[in-house]
């Protein structure tokens, strides 16, 4: 599987501890952690994004397509 795929995967799965303590337990620091790292995670999965996208365009060059 693509290595940037599996690090938004697990960059999501880090974020679950503070899920549940600003949730469950109302922290306000692990809400602050967690809108942090959603930051990150929108960045990891943008990056992700345009990858898939120059791909795309680089197959459909190799098929002689416009």
């Amino acid at each position: 599987m693509n290595e940037k795929y599996l690090k938004l995967i697990d960059f999501l799965k880090g974020l679950e501890p503070d899920v549940a303590k600003f949730y469950e337990k109302g922290q306000s620091a692990a809400g602050t952690r967690l809108r942090k790292g959603l930051s990150e995670l929108k960045k990891l999965a943008q990056d992700l994004r345009n990858e898939v996208q120059e791909v795309k365009a680089q197959r459909k060059a190799a098929k002689g397509g416009n």
